[in-house]
């Protein structure tokens, strides 16, 4: 956020030139023969640049608030409940499908770091050694980055791409999805390998929740259906309407909440209502997503708007850097830098190479290329994702045991799903 801010202070403190050469005819009619003077330059950006860069941040900062609204409403209801009860097994590698399966579904369908935080709140309890808690965590960052890049609302990466029109639901579910399942199983297969023989279950039974355990179980459900299978409406809403995809989920928490207060009619007259449970850990891990999302938005926008962006493509150009091996540096940068800002920054430079137009229009192949790139590298070390960094904070992981025992697993997964890739373009299919 501070380097989001700075970029922009400093754009709009001596951005004269770079609005003179960027923008001379847009700025050519807003001047209408005035003098260029220091006050309409800070005009002109504050009121024509920034605030394009402010609108495409918003659609997807509301998107977030909504979707991540969802999530608590149905935390809070105790429609996930049924995960406590189906997870509760002694069989090390039931246990690790199961919890890979739950992970790669809720976060395919919600936001990847509200589920980190709901399936790291199920297991924790659950287990009882810590170098349990560890594997699994760390399973369940691996599922949660491969759900959230299979669909176009499940990660900060391909809701950017979906906002910007490059890719479509529908078309993008259908190519990542061999690849990332691909590699998903094989990264799944490698960590149940060095799995115990069985497993040591924490004693402790989880504590009576009291007054959000009102709702019986077709209720719950009931706001389950509601809330999820708005949220599978969403992409068909946005096609129908071609309004924002923010509506839909703004639509669909409106309903879901006129749902939780038909179910939950008879506390509303009583105080029984302000003892309510808050997951305040998904609060404050939700909010810490979406200004840092604010942030990179930002700082990404100053940056394009000097012209940086435009000089690095021709750069690249020059280089005669192939799709294949641009998707493959964005791998290895988003492991070191995070992968929510190289594809920002890949969306910028890659949009103004000379690449063909099957590669780069909408729904061309290297978009869901790029997404699946920086998914997997996002994966390849704790720093690479903001659910593996909320991992390290939640249970204390090291970032040399990651390293170490999960970081070789993911190149192997990556290389299965990269193979498949290249062997579905080679056929069409990608």
């Amino acid at each position: 956020m501070f380097a989001g801010v700075s970029c922009w202070l400093v754009f709009i403190a001596n951005g004269a030139d770079i609005v003179c050469v960027e923008h001379a005819g847009e700025f050519g009619q807003y001047l209408l023969g005035q003098s260029l003077t220091s006050v309409n330059v800070k005009d002109f950006i504050s009121s024509h640049i920034f605030f394009r860069y402010i609108v495409k941040c918003a659609n997807i900062v509301l998107f977030l608030l909504a979707t991540t609204s969802i999530v608590e409403v149905l935390n809070n209801n105790g429609c996930f409940d049924f995960l406590h009860e189906w997870l509760r097994t002694r069989r090390p590698r039931k246990l690790l499908w199961m919890l890979a399966f739950f992970t790669f579904i809720i976060s395919a369908n919600l936001d990847n770091l509200a589920t980190v935080v709901l399936m790291l709140s199920i297991i924790h309890p659950l287990l009882q050694t810590d170098s349990q808690r560890r594997v699994y965590g760390a399973v369940v960052i691996l599922a949660a980055n491969c759900g959230g890049a299979i669909t176009v609302i499940g990660d900060l990466t391909s809701l950017k791409l979906w906002d910007a029109g490059l890719v479509t639901p529908s078309i993008y579910f259908l190519k990542l999805a061999i690849p990332v399942l691909a590699a998903l199983a094989v990264m799944l297969w490698l960590v149940g390998k060095n799995l115990p023989a069985r497993i040591e279950l924490s004693l402790d039974r989880l504590p009576y929740r009291g007054d959000d355990t009102l709702l019986s179980r077709p209720q719950r459900l009931l706001m389950l259906f509601v809330g999820m299978g708005g949220l599978w409406f969403i992409p068909s809403f946005h096609r129908i309407t071609h309004l924002p995809p923010f509506l839909g989920a703004l639509c669909v928490l409106a309903l879901l909440w006129m749902v939780n207060e038909l179910c939950n009619r008879q506390l509303l007259g009583s105080d029984k209502m302000v003892l309510r449970r808050l997951p305040m850990a998904l609060q404050y891990a939700n909010l810490q997503n979406v200004l840092y999302f604010v942030g990179l938005t930002l700082m990404f926008g100053a940056v394009a708007e000097t012209g940086v962006f435009h000089h690095l493509s021709i750069q690249i150009n020059n280089m005669q850097i192939m799709a294949p091996l641009a998707a493959f540096l964005g791998t290895i940068m988003s492991a070191l830098v995070g992968n929510v800002p190289v594809l920002l920054g890949s969306v910028d430079v890659v949009s103004q190479l000379n690449l063909p137009q099957d590669v780069v229009t909408t729904d061309g192949s290297l978009w869901p290329a790029l997404s699946f790139a920086t998914s997997m590298g996002g994966s390849m070390l704790l720093t690479g994702s903001i659910a593996g960094v909320l991992l390290m904070r939640m249970e204390g992981l090291s970032f040399r045991w990651y390293l170490r025992h999960i970081t070789p697993k993911v190149v192997a997964g990556y290389a299965v799903g990269y193979i498949i890739i290249i062997v579905m373009m080679l056929c069409g299919l990608f």
